[in-house]
């Protein structure tokens, strides 16, 4: 058994530097254009509930590369430099994009299907509605969602699978094994995302669509003993 302590930045894989570049010239771009009525880079790019006027199939990609503040790129981005570090160089390059990718678009798909089914009355309600009233649920429906939290919680639930006795240091401080992590912060973000409380704006269900979605690459690949995902 051994900690799992990261390698520098200086050590970065390729791919997982070329997404945090990626990642904060979007965020970037985002504060640029923030206040712009011409051009609104999360109308376009943000993933919007299908009622919404602005969703687009698209949205499905791009979402996980905008996100909603500072703190909310750096923690993702440490995250996927912590776990998907070892996943890529793990891999390789082709393999892990390719698996990121998915777990993003999975982890969009299941909230997709929980928006749906949440946003459905207020939009069979609106032709009804007064027009104070579609106002409200015209606000309600373009709602949008950002951020990589889906596809970095893929590379999390892979490492948990694939190296699940590598200890890990939660807040960088108490040491736990990488399989009791992801169970323990997989039952915390089922539990919230049953919940709904009101004022939660986390996609829980995204978060656990993507870890599902790792999970199943993973096993379906050790499964099949399969060199690659292509």
């Amino acid at each position: 058994m051994t900690d799992f302590r990261p390698g520098g930045f200086l050590t970065i894989p390729p791919v997982i530097k070329n997404l945090m570049i990626v990642n904060l010239l979007i965020f970037l771009a985002q504060q640029v254009f923030q206040n712009n009525p011409n051009f609104n880079i999360e109308d376009l790019f943000a993933l919007h509930d299908v009622h919404s006027v602005y969703f687009r199939p698209h949205q499905l990609v791009t979402y996980m590369f905008l996100h909603g503040g500072w703190w909310h790129i750096i923690f993702n981005m440490f995250a996927l430099w912590m776990f998907g570090s070892t996943l890529e160089n793990h891999w390789g390059a082709k393999r892990f994009l390719i698996f990121y990718l998915v777990c993003g678009i999975g982890a969009g798909a299941l909230h997709l299907v929980t928006l749906y089914f949440e946003m459905r009355p207020f939009a069979e309600y609106y032709p009804f509605a007064t027009v104070q009233e579609q106002m409200k649920i015209t606000q309600i429906l373009d709602n949008y969602t950002v951020g990589a939290s889906g596809a970095v919680m893929g590379c999390l639930a892979a490492f948990g699978y694939l190296f699940p006795n590598q200890i890990i240091y939660f807040n960088l401080l108490f040491p736990i094994k990488a399989k009791w992590f992801v169970i323990i912060y997989g039952a915390g973000e089922l539990l919230m995302a049953i919940r709904n409380s009101a004022g939660d704006n986390v996609a829980h269900w995204a978060h656990l669509g993507g870890a599902a979605v790792g999970l199943a690459l993973v096993w379906f690949w050790n499964k099949t003993n399969r060199k690659t995902f292509y």
